[in-house]
C-alpha cells in the first residue's frame, strides 16, 4: 500500500492525510478516500488535554495505533515515535518502530533533521519505513522557544534543504514540513527525490495533512485553559463548519487537496 501511494505521489497525484486516533473516524476516512491516516503524538493535546505532546508516552501510541489499524484496513497508517523512544538509542528506536509496525503502522515518523539521519538510515536498513518531520517540530517546542515558523533566514533555510536531501538519502519515504515558508518548501520538494506532506508550508508539498480536531472546528486548547483562548493555526480550515456534516467534511477535504484549492494563500506563511 504504501509503496503504490509513493508511486502516485510521485506522479503528481496530491496526498490527503489527516490525523486519526480511533476507529470510528478511521473508517469515516477511509470511506472519504484520505490517503494516509496519521497516528499523531498531537493526541497528548486534543485527546488527553496536556498543553503540548511531550506527555505521550509509547503505550499511547501503540493503544491508537492498534485501533485505528482496526477502523480502516487496507489503508496507509503513520504513527508518531513519541518523545523519549527514538532520539538517544538506536537499538531502542529501532524496538519502538517494529512494535508501531506490528501494532498496525506501516511507516513511522521522526523529528529532526541532521542529527536524526542515521538514526533514520539504522531504521530503514532494518526495513521500517520512515517519515522526517522537519520545520517545526513539536517535541522540540520548549527548545524552539515555542510555536514559532521555521527556516526564514537564508541560513535556516540552506540548513533545512541540506537535512531533507540527506533524509531523503538516507532512504526516508517521505519529509514532512510543517510552519515553513511556503517558497522553500517548494524549492526543497523540487530538489528532492521523495514526497513531501506540508502543515502550514503552502500548496507547493506533494500533499498535505492536518489536525482532525481543526479540520472539524472543534479543539479548544489544552483542558485547563479557557476554551475561548484558543485560536486555530493560520494553516487550519473548519471543514465541518463549511459542510455541515462529518463525512461530506472530509470528502471536501480530500478533495480540496487532490484538486490544489487547499491550502490556499490565506493558510501559507
Amino acid at each position: 500500500m504504501l509503496n503504490a501511494l509513493l508511486t502516485r505521489a510521485k506522479a503528481g497525484e496530491k496526498i490527503a492525510m489527516l490525523t486519526c486516533y480511533d476507529a470510528t473516524f478511521a473508517k469515516l476516512m477511509k470511506q472519504a478516500g484520505v490517503d494516509v491516516l496519521l497516528v499523531g503524538d498531537s493526541l497528548g493535546m486534543v485527546i488527553q488535554g496536556d498543553a503540548s505532546t511531550l506527555q505521550v508516552k509509547m503505550q499511547d501510541m501503540l493503544y491508537h495505533t492498534r485501533i485505528v489499524a482496526r477502523g480502516a484496513p487496507q489503508t496507509v497508517i503513520m504513527s508518531d515515535m513519541p518523545v523519549g523512544s527514538y532520539e538517544h538509542d538506536q537499538a531502542l528506536a529501532l524496538a519502538n518502530a517494529q512494535a508501531l509496525l506490528q501494532a498496525g503502522a506501516h511507516i513511522v515518523k521522526i523529528e529532526g533533521g541532521g542529527h536524526m539521519v542515521d538514526t533514520a538510515r539504522h531504521l530503514v536498513a532494518h526495513g521500517i519505513p520512515v517519515c522526517a518531520h522537519l520545520g517545526f517540530t513539536p517535541q522540540s517546542v520548549e527548545k524552539l522557544g515555542g510555536y514559532k515558523i521555521q527556516g526564514k533566514t537564508e541560513q535556516a533555510a540552506a540548513a533545512m534543504l541540506a537535512d531533507a536531501q540527506a533524509m531523503a538519502n538516507a532512504g526516508a519515504s517521505m519529509v514532512l514540513f510543517e510552519m515553513v515558508p511556503a517558497a522553500l518548501a517548494t524549492r526543497i520538494t523540487e530538489n528532492i527525490t521523495v514526497p513531501t506532506i506540508g502543515i502550514g508550508a503552502g500548496p507547493g508539498c506533494s500533499g498535505q495533512v492536518l489536525v482532525l480536531h481543526d479540520l472539524l472546528g472543534i479543539y479548544s486548547g489544552p483542558a485547563e485553559t479557557d476554551p475561548q483562548a484558543y485560536k486555530a493555526p493560520r494553516f487550519a480550515q473548519d471543514f465541518l463548519g463549511q459542510s455541515g456534516n462529518i463525512a461530506q467534511a472530509l470528502l471536501n477535504y480530500v478533495q480540496a487537496v487532490k484538486n490544489g484549492d487547499f491550502p490556499a494563500a490565506q493558510h501559507s506563511y
